[in-house]
């Protein structure tokens, strides 16, 4: 059996900043650099969140300026450096690569992917990139969409090329985990429930912190681990409800883990997830799940074979099913044996198989009577 090809590989995104996509970037590109790929992680400014998931074997190079420098530089970067394949992440930065791309004539040689849904998008950079998906999607080498939904929602509303399209997982890792973990363990724990994410919107917890001022046991406290513009409103609206002694916001935190191993479950309120990497998290740490029914974590929960779903913004039936999940959080093997089919591993081989395939194709310029024939 022949070795595997030794690729020159070129991630690409805004910064190693604090958030799922840029750690999922982090990871992958230190994945194959310790399988013995030439890395490369392209970046527009210098962040420090996510730079702990970079092996030292990735060559880091900041691009700088702003949008239109940050094109004509990584253009000159991948001209200069001829990677194999070019990957980005988060919608932005998938515009700019696939503009870069075609600069450097190697657009066929480019693999773009989305990590969240549009309505989850505000900028209009962003809603831009997906608005052209048709284009993005027959020019460049293949686009990658973190679960089934969003893969299903690019290419019914964005016209993505179906046969272009693949589904990979994002990778997760969650720590040392106490693989001996009981239920008799979770139910000698105190009653903590823990939330994790950017304090935004579209995470919605204010009505989580609604909900939990129904939760039993009433000494139940929930710990919400993240940082965002909505920091105000949320701590507002703790103490409009007098749940100060019962709600704490921690802050940022690059590694939770030491979160999951003291909590009892985990709550996600998010009112749309492309895929939910704290639910693999928490099942790898074998917590008990309960979350809306906000596409993503469906999949991962299997249709909630693997934890609770209630509707989005439904506080009375969030608040029943966190209690229930206290009361009774159930045999925890069953969702660290789960948390296995999102290892970094598993997605390696996946990106690989892609990789092999976009780098099997010749770059050279697509022509323009190609680009503008019409979208089937």
């Amino acid at each position: 059996m022949s070795e595997p090809a030794r690729r020159k590989l070129l991630f690409y995104t805004h910064a190693l900043a604090g958030g799922g996509a840029e750690r999922v970037w982090s990871l992958l590109a230190s994945g194959f650099a310790r399988r013995g790929h030439d890395v490369i992680m392209a970046v527009d400014y210098e962040a420090k969140d996510n730079l702990a998931f970079i092996d030292r074997n990735v060559r880091i190079e900041v691009l700088g300026g702003p949008h239109a420098l940050n094109v004509t530089r990584l253009a000159k970067l991948i001209r200069s450096e001829k990677p194999d394949v070019t990957l980005s992440a988060l919608c932005v930065s998938n515009l700019k690569h696939a503009a870069a791309a075609a600069l450097a004539g190697r657009q066929k040689r480019a693999i773009l992917s989305y990590h969240g849904f549009f309505e989850s998008e505000p900028q209009a950079l962003s809603r831009t990139s997906y608005l052209l998906t048709p284009l993005l999607s027959r020019f460049t080498g293949g686009t990658v969409a973190v679960s089934d939904s969003l893969a299903q929602d690019l290419a019914t509303r964005f016209l993505s090329q179906r046969k272009r399209t693949r589904r990979i997982y994002n990778p997760a890792i969650w720590g040392d985990a106490n693989a001996h973990l009981t239920e008799a363990d979770l139910k000698a724990r105190p009653p903590v429930v823990v939330a994790c994410g950017r304090l935004s919107e579209d995470k919605d917890f204010i009505s989580l912190i609604r909900a939990f001022a129904k939760v039993e046991p009433h000494d139940a406290r929930l710990v919400i681990v993240g940082e965002g513009a909505a920091r105000a409103a949320l701590q507002a609206e703790i103490d409009r409800l007098g749940l100060a002694g019962r709600i704490v916001l921690v802050g940022y935190a690059p590694e939770p883990w030491n979160y999951y191993a003291q909590a009892s479950c985990l709550a996600v309120s998010s009112k749309l997830e492309s895929f939910g990497m704290v639910v693999v998290e928490a099942l790898g740490h074998g917590l008990p799940v309960v979350s809306t029914d906000c596409k993503g974590p469906r999949e991962i929960l299997a249709d909630g074979r693997f934890g609770r779903l209630v509707p989005v913004g439904d506080t009375a039936k969030m608040a029943g099913a966190i209690s229930a999940a206290l009361a009774d959080p159930g045999d925890p093997a069953p969702r660290m044996a789960r948390a296995q089919d999102f290892s970094l591993n598993r997605a390696l081989d996946a990106y690989g198989a892609m990789i092999d395939e976009v780098a099997a194709v010749p770059s050279r310029r697509a022509s323009v009577s190609k680009l503008l024939a019409p979208i089937g």
